[in-house]
């Protein structure tokens, strides 16, 4: 087998890795990236917000069981982050507020993604496509690069300083997701790419690394049910978002979360609930302020329900509430209870009363007719669950309980846990700040220097 020896090797060419390769570059680093699928960028290509929470109480706020330094580093690094982003002629347009607790930018992904390939080859870098890494290289506990097979299946041995993992993530295995998440994630929507399936966490584990906490969760949306993802389009126009403002009932009749603390929470929660599918219901002052509005300032506003009805999903017009006492008996839900529950809620938010699951953020009643109904079920983006880091994105080893690197071993973007639990505060910009962390490291330290 070939050998050669180069800063930084990179397994897994989105928007983590493909910025801790270029920033490598761009200092004068050698560095190769090694991606399994036939194109770079993963599921960064179908995302166009980079954001954070503003404040590190901010952040504690939203995501109280997070690791805390994790959590700060990534508030301090993004400002740099989108300095980063703009220094590659890439525009970052003005901040907007996000999820009514961030702040970010809205940017053309495909456009940087594309920038940051481009400067690996301009700087006579490698970028190998539709190449897969068989395992990594280990000496004395210090990993030193990675056996990878080629596209003709002949095996290349890539010896490196530092080996960041940034293969995304293992939601696209629906085993691992029945495994670490819930038994019924087997079966959930994909709404991002179907390479990323627990490369980085197996070859990390393999090398000692320490894989994180199993109830972490995901990142996702709520979906209409049944309706097929395969066209990446629909990732984002039959996302769910305007939930926030409705209500949502399980296939017993149930509410049983707060719709208002957030769709990326509601999806978590459903997952849990029997048949992971529930109803959606909306009245016409939902449907006129949200669901045909802009989710976020700067992204046209579009008619989810339409479109998801269009598509094939389960849905319905009701003239009043009394129609619900008519659900067709196939849908599965207790029309009759749905219906009390609906107006025992409108009742209780007339008398600002209390309710149970809370209504924190949007108390207004459900009460304006007609009343519009989606069968909606969870679908997930990336998992929290990952390899354990510190803020310098060094993987951190099992053997130290998580207190001390694995030397020569890095891990930035979905393949890094521990930023989140059960919380969400941005995928695109975590990825982005822990993986010029990761290129930081490559460039300054010694992995024999670092230690268990």
């Amino acid at each position: 087998m070939d050998a050669e020896t180069v800063d930084l090797l990179v397994i897994g060419g989105g928007m983590a890795g493909l910025s801790a390769a270029a920033r490598v570059a761009a200092e004068g680093g050698s560095v190769v990236l090694v991606e399994k699928a036939e194109r770079t960028g993963g599921s960064a290509r179908f995302a166009g917000f980079v954001w954070t929470t503003p404040t590190v109480e901010d952040m504690r706020r939203v995501n109280p069981d997070g690791d805390p330094e994790l959590a700060a580093a990534l508030v301090a690094g993004f400002a740099d982050g989108v300095a980063w982003i703009r220094s590659l002629g890439v525009e970052c347009r003005p901040p907007v507020p996000v999820l009514g607790f961030g702040r970010g930018h809205q940017v053309d992904t495909n456009h940087y993604l594309d920038a940051c390939e481009r400067m690996l080859r301009d700087r006579g870098q490698e970028v190998l496509t539709a190449t897969r890494t068989h395992s990594l290289v280990t000496e004395n506990g210090v990993v030193k690069g990675a056996d990878c097979l080629l596209p003709d299946g002949s095996r290349r041995r890539i010896e490196a300083g530092w080996t960041l993992l940034a293969t995304g993530g293992f939601q696209g295995d629906p085993s691992l997701r029945a495994e670490r998440i819930h038994p019924q994630a087997e079966d959930i929507g994909l709404r991002a790419n179907p390479h990323s399936r627990g490369d980085g966490l197996a070859l990390g584990r393999a090398a000692g690394a320490a894989f994180g906490r199993q109830d972490a969760g995901f990142y996702g949306h709520l979906m209409p049910a049944g309706v097929s993802l395969s066209d990446p389009a629909r990732f984002v126009d039959l996302a769910l978002y305007y939930s926030e403002h409705a209500l949502l009932f399980d296939t017993t009749g149930e509410r049983f979360v707060d719709e208002t603390a957030g769709d990326h929470l509601t999806a978590m929660a459903l997952l849990e609930r029997p048949e992971a599918r529930g109803l959606l219901v909306a009245d016409a002052g939902v449907h006129r302020e949200w669901i045909s509005a802009s989710y976020v300032e700067g992204i046209p506003g579009v008619n989810k329900f339409q479109l998801c009805h269009r598509a094939g999903a389960r849905s319905a017009v009701a003239d009043s509430l009394e129609d619900f006492a008519s659900m067709p008996e196939e849908w599965g839900y207790p029309g009759t209870t749905i219906r009390d529950r609906i107006s025992q809620f409108n009742a209780t938010m007339r008398a600002n009363g209390a309710t149970t699951p809370g209504r924190l953020l949007d108390r207004r009643p459900l009460d304006e007719p007609p009343f519009y109904v989606l069968e909606a079920a969870p679908a997930i983006t990336f998992t929290f669950e990952g390899l354990l880091i510190d803020a310098r994105a060094h993987a951190l080893s099992a053997d130290s309980g998580g207190r001390h690197p694995v030397p020569g071993l890095l891990a930035a973007g979905a393949d890094a846990g521990g930023l989140y639990r059960r919380a969400y505060a941005g995928g695109l910009a975590p990825a982005l700040v822990f993986g010029l962390a990761a290129a930081r490291t490559a460039l300054t330290e010694t992995p024999a220097a670092v230690g268990r």
